[in-house]
């Protein structure tokens, strides 16, 4: 099957090919899916689409008047995509249902520790000669309740590793996960108390009409003085501008980002020689209580590995017989 890739970005093609091994006479661009660049589908039967492209009912059309039948995206999230349009359009899609849970709940991880151990404004003091203490002082995570909204696999994956810290593990899901509960005594309940009660809160969930904005004025005023938020889910669950007066009033004590609700312009693209004109992004990044990391949670080897093959079985499964397992629409 003739398909081209938008927004390889240099780190997908060598794991795509690898899974390819021949199959599908597989084509490259870097440049995202937009109206502008939609022409660069002419020609193919499909075309596989990351985060960082637009999916909306204009572009489709488009595509659909390119004669593409399938499109396949490298990412479990599907919010950058119409689907009731492509449904109409007759437009197949999959998704990659799950691929290392690991990589994004250690992401995770990480971006806790560096805030709460202060370990950027660290290295600054060091790069400075100033060695004083006084500007750094963490807590320790044993004993802390860690709230997590979101049990999926990445969200159990990060509760697994809290409760090996020897944290209490607070849950909120529509689904309760039963050998979650067996594994890290996790206590599933309300939202809002997972507000209250938590002195971190970690974000698993989907972007949705029900999560748009979960984390905005009201959940931020009803929860511990000083509680870290990390995101690594989408950037539209949390409201930027809101999270910004949370942390300037002290009621947030620091937050770990790895996405942006409007990073679409911004992130996985080269401004070096540009200017950034989003002045929230240029408040939220130099704010001295974040730490904002340009949506890299899932960059390891085993999660490209499994992305990629996903891709292909889905390639091989619509050439073959019409219709993948992992379809959306």
């Amino acid at each position: 099957m003739k398909t081209l890739t938008f927004s390889n970005h240099g780190f997908f093609e060598k794991f795509l090919m690898h899974a390819n091994r021949g199959k599908h006479e597989l084509k490259f661009t870097d440049q995202a899916l937009t109206m502008t660049t939609r022409a660069l589908a002419n020609g193919f039967q499909a075309v596989t689409l990351f985060t960082s492209d637009d999916g909306s009912a204009e572009v489709l059309e488009k595509l659909y008047d390119a004669d593409i039948k399938y499109v396949a995206l490298r990412s479990v999230g599907h919010d950058h995509i119409n689907l009731v349009k492509a449904k109409a359009l007759g437009i197949k899609v999959a998704n990659v249902p799950a691929y290392s849970p690991y990589s994004i709940a250690e992401h995770a991880v990480a971006l806790l520790m560096a805030v709460n151990r202060k370990i950027v404004p660290g290295q600054k003091l060091m790069a400075e000669n100033d060695f004083r203490l006084n500007r750094l002082i963490g807590f320790d995570l044993h004993g802390k309740t860690v709230g997590i909204v979101g049990t999926g696999k990445v969200g159990a994956a990060f509760a697994n590793i809290m409760h090996g810290f020897g944290c209490r593990v607070l849950g909120y899901d529509i689904i309760r996960n039963t050998e979650l509960i067996r594994e890290t005594k996790m206590v599933y309940t309300s939202f809002e108390q997972v507000c209250r009660s938590a002195d971190i809160i970690s974000v698993h969930c989907p972007l949705n009409e029900v999560t748009k904005y979960l984390f905005n004025k009201d959940s931020f005023s009803v929860m511990k003085e000083g509680v870290l938020l990390i995101n690594t889910a989408r950037g539209g669950i949390v409201n930027t501008q809101d999270l910004i007066d949370a942390l300037d009033s002290g009621m947030v004590g620091g937050a770990g980002l790895d996405v942006y609700e409007f990073e679409k312009p911004i992130f996985f693209c080269d401004h070096t020689t540009s200017q950034i004109k989003d002045q929230l992004f240029e408040r939220l990044r130099r704010h001295p209580n974040v730490l904002l990391t340009g949506h890299q949670a899932f960059l390891t080897n085993e999660a490209l590995a499994s992305i990629a093959g996903t891709t292909i079985d889905n390639l091989d499964a619509w050439e073959n017989s019409g219709t993948s397992q992992n379809e959306l629409a």
